[in-house]
């Protein structure tokens, strides 16, 4: 394992002396991005190869607008608030589920399935699922709206934050950041969606595109084969993922997300408004939309003032560039969602970089 790494480390270094810029390299997956902190990588690569944390913590990118609207649904009282334990304190201008479980009913729950027990065991009130995440979690809660047809479970719903990563990506080289020479490309999102969803980057935008797993080795020899992409100028689609990713992804919850959801236009923490890149239940399961049923709607929402979490996810500047980042933003006490998250980037270079310096 050492020696594959050490190799791996060789041939970045011969690649970045052969293209002799600096190169920027992003990884779209917030698991990268502490697996790329935790162990230390950054401290192995050449002085002119550039780690970009990109939009890959669903948490993070999750507009300020829909984390007001999880506020409102839960100050009404009459609803269980079934959430995910990494959105209890992301805070919204009305505080965080956090601060308001004192008064409402917020429970935690591991699983869609375990949202939608808690409608089956309280009969009499609505459970509204927080549904947050990329296309990894859709599958499941794709399942637990088709149960909950089926079981005729009528007081369960979901408020649908889902994302779906390509239409980000294209939104980054699109002009939000198109300095980004390469993409790791997400483990997680692929073994759904499949390693070939990423070769419409490499067409339309000439960009290198790795999938790889987590371990170490995999991410420095991922990035490894960028490099050699980028020396080379042959851009290509690769995955040193194949034990878990194919080529075509999972078919079966790929058409359990095409039956429940639909695409739609959403809006993004940093990235903004992107046409058809959010999952709205379908028709047939529109009496599931906590957003039809509640009568609530998503509101544009500005960003806390000073806060730079929009930027960070775009890649446009490191987070000790934040003027709040480790000051009035801190893990215990966080202004934005990107120092609350276990994959958020503010939280894991606050974890593993406290020297703050930019890389």
């Amino acid at each position: 394992m050492l020696d594959r790494i050490i190799k791996a480390q060789h041939a970045i270094e011969d690649a970045c002396r052969t293209i002799g810029r600096q190169v920027v390299v992003m990884e779209v997956c917030g698991t990268h991005t502490a697996s790329i902190f935790r162990n230390g990588i950054r401290s192995i690569l050449p002085a002119n190869l550039k780690l970009l944390s990109g939009p890959g913590c669903p948490v993070c990118v999750t507009d300020q607008g829909y984390i007001d609207v999880v506020l409102e649904v839960a100050s009404r009282g009459d609803c269980i608030i079934a959430t995910y334990g990494d959105m209890i304190r992301v805070p919204g201008h009305a505080g965080s589920l956090e601060t308001l479980a004192a008064k409402s009913d917020v429970r935690i729950v591991m699983s869609s399935e375990d949202a939608l027990q808690l409608a089956r065991d309280n009969p009499g009130r609505t459970v509204v699922f927080i549904a947050v995440g990329f296309e990894t979690t859709a599958p499941a809660t794709a399942v637990a709206v088709k149960e909950a047809a089926r079981d005729k479970v009528t007081n369960f719903c979901v408020l649908s934050g889902h994302k779906l990563v390509m239409p980000a990506m294209r939104a980054l080289l699109g002009g939000l950041n198109d300095r980004v020479d390469g993409f790791l490309c997400p483990g997680h999102v692929s073994v759904i969606i499949g390693a070939g969803a990423f070769r419409e980057i490499v067409n339309d935008f000439g960009r290198p595109c790795v999938v790889a797993g987590f371990e170490p080795v995999q991410i420095v020899e991922g990035l490894a084969e960028i490099c050699r992409q980028i020396a080379a100028k042959e851009p290509e689609l690769k995955s040193i993922y194949g034990a878990v990713v194919s080529e075509e992804g999972n078919k079966t919850a790929q058409a359990a997300i095409n039956e429940c959801f639909e695409p739609a236009d959403g809006s993004w923490r940093g990235l903004g408004m992107i046409k058809q890149s959010t999952l709205a239940l379908r028709e047939p399961y529109r009496q599931f939309d906590a957003f039809t049923r509640l009568g609530v709607k998503e509101r544009p929402a500005k960003e806390f003032g000073g806060c730079r979490c929009g930027e960070v996810l775009c890649g446009r500047i490191d987070p000790p560039l934040c003027p709040l980042f480790g000051k009035a933003c801190t893990p215990e006490h966080p202004v934005g969602p990107c120092m609350v998250s276990s994959e958020g980037t503010c939280a894991a270079w606050f974890r593993y970089n406290r020297g703050g310096q930019s890389s």
